[in-house]
């Protein structure tokens, strides 16, 4: 058995692991809760994302399956504000069971108060690059809700946001023609398809006051 002498003899300080016993276990207890807190956030962060996967699955489902059911029904009117503002709203009738079979797009006839003319056009998905088409396709949809009938109360807001945009300091619009024109995409005997001839609608002729431009 060893005495006291022999151990001191080897070198070591006697308060050494005493103060070894002092700092190892505080450092071990903060990686040990930075651990903690690295692990909620993880667990946070896959949530989240899990909850807006399912979300947004939820909505889409609930939104284009043909479908007709009370829950249906409601699961749409609880995303409606949401599918709408985000610009997710589709159709299921746009693939089946019969597809549109025609091309459109809404011009507007702009008139200046000196007399002279413009056109200018929603944007047009088919003359965008792949960048625009991604921040810009809402404006497809919203051209296509433009012309039903059920929702016809939204051609004068259209024309006064187009009057607006388009007025300036010293010549500003005194009246917005809004115009739909569409071309039919006919079926050949061959299976391929040709477009017809572009055929045109007016759809509002709205004359510009004052108040519409602020």
């Amino acid at each position: 058995m060893n005495s006291p002498e022999t151990n001191s003899s080897v070198g070591v300080h006697p308060t050494a692991n005493l103060e070894s016993a002092r700092t190892i276990p505080r450092t071990t207890r903060d990686e040990k809760a930075q651990g903690k807190v690295s692990r909620r956030l993880q667990r946070l962060k896959c949530s989240v994302i899990n909850v807006f996967l399912l979300f947004h699955i939820f909505a889409i489902a609930c939104w284009c399956m043909p479908v007709d059911s009370r829950l249906i029904l409601l699961g749409r009117t609880l995303v409606r504000p949401y599918v709408l503002w985000s610009g997710l709203f589709q159709s299921w009738d746009m693939f089946a069971p019969i597809p549109k079979g025609a091309n459109t797009y809404i011009e507007a006839i702009i008139v200046y108060k000196d007399g002279s003319r413009s056109s200018w056009t929603f944007p047009r998905m088919e003359q965008l690059g792949l960048t625009g088409k991604v921040f810009k396709e809402r404006y497809r949809k919203f051209a296509d809700n433009l012309v039903r009938d059920d929702i016809d109360a939204l051609l004068p807001d259209a024309a006064r946001y187009i009057a607006r945009m388009k007025s300036g300091p010293t010549n500003q619009v005194r009246m917005v023609i809004l115009i739909q024109k569409w071309s039919l995409v006919v079926p050949r005997a061959d299976g391929s398809y040709v477009p017809e001839p572009w055929e045109q609608h007016v759809l509002l002729g709205y004359g510009v006051r004052s108040e519409d431009l602020k």
